[in-house]
């Protein structure tokens, strides 16, 4: 049985005023992800990933399809679904008037989980909280909060753990600290679903991947066939000025950073004839391999058949 089943879903919103257009954030989405994956959902904002953990969540409703956790399904055997389920949602939401610890245990009992200090005082542990148990969560940074969203999402030790950009805004130590912890619980058989912009953290951590882009899946495989799937090299180099008008319409620039895909040797040979004569020298010239956002930006710039709803 799958840990999550993704059957046909689409969410439709319909116009707001007269003479628009209802607006399809999810067209005929299926997937299923196995218990014990780990398991990335990638795409663009507006892709309709969020849309999809909402509807998973049981705080949207799928306009068509259906949704299981377990083969409990989210509309119809909700609370079974809900026990099941652990999510860390994008926004930083919190109870003003409750310590940390105070959290967790209302937390607990939404699930109707009674004494479970030990497991909350492994998860303050786990996620560098435990100084912070008694104080207030007014008093907490963003990076704090954001570790207690987490633990909040744990506290009833669900079988399924939905990550929504985790680690958006964050820093490095967190990112640190949520990746073991939460690798240490995949490898004790829990399901994981992250979404996230790091494409290194899902090169990294997910098994397989699905890529989502306006509300489609347009790519689902093991993420080691993904990247053996990219259809070119990258040419990597430092450069001080701006790039020539053709080469800048297909590369990644971080500030001096400068990747082009190249295909072969007179493509790299003609890429680095064009920076010369613009005047620009280049520095730290290298070929690498694809990672995971070269293959992210070749699927997301394939050409898709134009669909639409009326309303």
């Amino acid at each position: 049985m799958s840990a999550l089943s993704f059957q046909s879903v689409s969410k439709i919103y319909p116009a707001r005023s007269a003479g628009a257009s209802a607006f399809q954030a999810l067209k005929q989405v299926s997937l299923e992800v196995q218990e014990g994956e780990f398991f990335g959902l990638l795409g663009p904002n507006g892709a309709g990933k969020t849309t999809l953990i909402s509807i998973l969540a049981g705080l949207s409703r799928a306009s068509e399809g259906r949704v299981q956790v377990h083969g409990h399904d989210v509309q119809t055997d909700y609370a079974a679904a809900r026990r099941l389920l652990g999510v860390v949602p994008q926004e930083l939401v919190f109870d003003p008037f409750f310590t940390v610890r105070e959290s967790l245990r209302i937390q607990s009992g939404y699930f109707g989980v009674k004494g479970n200090d030990d497991w909350i005082d492994e998860l303050l542990d786990s996620l560098g909280l435990t100084d912070k148990a008694n104080a207030n969560m007014r008093q907490l940074s963003g990076g704090m909060k954001r570790r207690v969203l987490v633990a909040q999402a744990l506290v009833h030790k669900p079988r399924v753990i939905v990550l929504d950009e985790p680690t958006a805004g964050v820093d490095v130590e967190l990112r640190q600290t949520l990746w073991q912890f939460i690798a240490k619980l995949n490898k004790q058989g829990h399901t994981v679903l992250l979404t996230t912009h790091y494409l290194e953290e899902a090169e990294a951590l997910c098994g397989r991947i699905a890529m989502l882009k306006r509300g489609e899946v347009v790519a689902l495989e093991r993420t080691s066939d993904l990247l053996k799937s990219a259809t070119s090299q990258v040419l990597r180099m430092k450069l001080d000025g701006e790039l020539p008008a053709a080469l800048a319409a297909m590369a990644r620039v971080t500030g001096r950073i400068v990747q082009l895909p190249v295909h072969n040797a007179l493509e790299i040979e003609n890429h680095l004839a064009t920076i010369r004569a613009a005047g620009l020298v280049a520095e730290d010239v290298e070929i690498r391999q694809p990672d995971l956002e070269d293959v992210f930006l070749e699927v997301m710039n394939r050409k898709q058949p134009a669909t639409g709803v009326s309303a």
